[in-house]
Formats: structure tokens, sequence, C-alpha cells
């Protein structure tokens, strides 16, 4: 596979609105939640035989943020009753050897700095949603740590390191051959993926799908700073090679513009698209879960973005 290039932002953007075609996004229903938002979701996940959302809810103007397991009734997503529900920020999903795993961001007061917060990913499992347990956590100060059943039984951990070792925000990736493994010391040994970022940009993986070649469709966000204090999130994918560990060249799938307008967090998140997850079809599209603008949960059907990617060859002799 040919490892991929670094573009800015506005490169893949550009891009990206070159070749696009006319779909368009449409915002979730959620209620029973008060009037608390529901934003960086998880795609739909079955659970118990349904169909099973986590989201992250929290006030507009708090970031004291709980996790709720949602299921769809008359085309609004309610909590399910009974669930359990967890202090975390941003939650994800994926399946190892038949069990459910979450994760997700935890916030705790900096030991270092005053008045701030400092952050890291916890990760729960158990047979169901109702089962899960806590065991095992990232480094202080990472998030975007996820997972993913490789080809050969081993399990890829893509990590996302900042500050001396990963500036805003880059991506490293560490292959293990179980859940046990994942601690804080493995998670910081993983390689950064070279070619990615700009320096004054960042990015991070949100899911990881096992494509028929064994190659990984990588879905995440690339970011940036508009004016030097505005945020832009941008929904990305990128092809890789757990075994070469080569990242090929990233191409965005989504910007707000996508979406129907609505309200943001604050006046710095407005053009803000957090990818959730994706849900292949089986017609050629594929369905991306993002939050918005760090206040609401929407989806578009767009074309099946790792199409193109199982049909790499896979070579490696």
């Amino acid at each position: 596979m040919i490892p991929g290039k670094k573009a800015s932002c506005q490169q893949l953007l550009a891009d990206y609105k070159g070749k696009k075609v006319n779909y368009y996004g449409e915002k979730l229903q959620f209620d029973g939640v008060g009037n608390r938002d529901v934003y960086n979701i998880t795609a739909p996940f079955e659970d118990g035989g349904e169909l099973i959302i986590a989201g992250r809810v929290e006030e507009r103007e708090s970031e004291d943020s709980e996790v709720i397991f949602f299921r769809q009734r008359d085309g609004k997503w309610l909590p399910k009753e009974g669930s359990p529900t967890f202090c975390l920020q941003d939650p994800f999903v994926t399946r190892i050897g038949g069990g459910l795993i979450l994760g997700g961001v935890e916030t705790f007061p900096h030991q270092e700095m005053e008045g701030l917060l400092n952050w890291r990913t916890l990760f729960y499992r158990g047979s169901d949603i109702s089962s899960l347990q806590y065991f095992a956590q990232g480094p202080d100060g990472m998030k975007d740590l996820r997972l993913v059943k490789l080809e050969d039984g081993e399990i890829g951990v893509f990590t996302r390191p900042q500050g001396k070792v990963g500036g805003r925000g880059v991506i490293g990736f560490i292959k293990i051959d179980s859940l046990a493994e994942l601690t804080i010391n493995t998670i910081e040994k993983a390689r950064l993926l070279k070619n990615q970022f700009l320096p004054d940009e960042w990015g991070g993986v949100n899911e990881a799908h096992l494509l028929k070649n064994g190659l990984l469709g990588v879905l995440g966000h690339i970011a940036c700073f508009c004016n030097g204090r505005n945020r832009q999130y941008y929904s990305m994918v990128f092809p890789f090679d757990p075994e070469q560990e080569i990242a090929g060249a990233m191409e965005i799938i989504a910007c707000r513009d996508d979406f129907p307008k609505g309200p943001a967090k604050n006046e710095k998140l407005v053009d803000l698209l957090f990818s959730g997850g994706l849900c292949r079809n089986n017609d050629g599209t594929a369905t991306l879960y993002v939050g918005v603008s760090d206040a609401e949960a929407h989806r578009i059907t767009i074309p099946d973005p790792f199409l193109r990617y199982e049909m790499i060859n896979n070579n490696r002799n």
C-alpha cells in the first residue's frame, strides 16, 4: 500500500468539495433527558436483540457529562430503562472476542494546573451493556484510544498522544495479543504514524473496521483552528495496513455544511463535526453518525468510503 502524504485541512476540504455528490444529513431526535444536549454518539449497535446508541449527555453550559444508552421508539431515541450510565464523555463501542467493549473519556482536576481539567480514556467490558465492568485505562491526557480485532487474532490499538510526544495530537498504533496487555505502559509504546498532520493541526481515530483483505478502514477526525480561535473538525477516513503499519492517504467524507443548521455549545465550536461511527450498508452506501457543534447528533448516508480500500492489493510478500 502506498503511504499517504501530509495535507492540510483546507487542501482535504477542497478535494472533498470538488468531488462531492448531493447528499444531506438529518438530525436525530432524542428525548427523556430534560433540557440536556445529546451529542458525540456511537453508531447503533445490537444489544439484547435491539439497536442501541450510546450518547454524551450534558447541559449546554457544562462539560459535566453522562453517557446514556438509548433505544428508538416512534422515531425518537429514548433512554433504555434499567441500563447503566457512566460519568464519561465521547463514548465508543467495539466487540473483541464476542464481548462488548465500551470506552469513554473521564475528566478530573488537573494535578499541576489549578482550575483546569485533565482527562483519560476508560474501558469497560461485558457480554452486554448491563454487565459492563471497568478493566483498563489509558494515560492521563490521552483521548481517542480505539481497539480493533485484527485478521490474525491480535488486537490493534490506536492511540492519540499530545504534548511533547504528539504536539496538538497525532495517531499512534500498537498490537497486543490480549486485552490483558492493554496497559498504560503498552499504550505509551505505540509507534506514531507518519505523514498525517501538519504541525498546527491534529486528529484522531474514532472507529476502525476490519476489511475483507485484512486492511483496516479507519474513521476519524482531522481538525484545525480558523482565524486562530474557532475550531474546525471534519470527518475523515484512511486505509491502514496493520502488519506493515502503513497509513494510506487521508480524505474528508463529511463537513458541517452537510447537515442542517442548529445550535452550538459556544461560538468557537460552530464548525465542528465529531465522527461517532459508521454502519456499512449492503447497497454500496454507509451511514455516518456524528456529533455536531458539541450540541446535537446527526447522521448522513454517503457512498461507502471503505469499498475502495477493500480493492487494494494486499500482497505483503
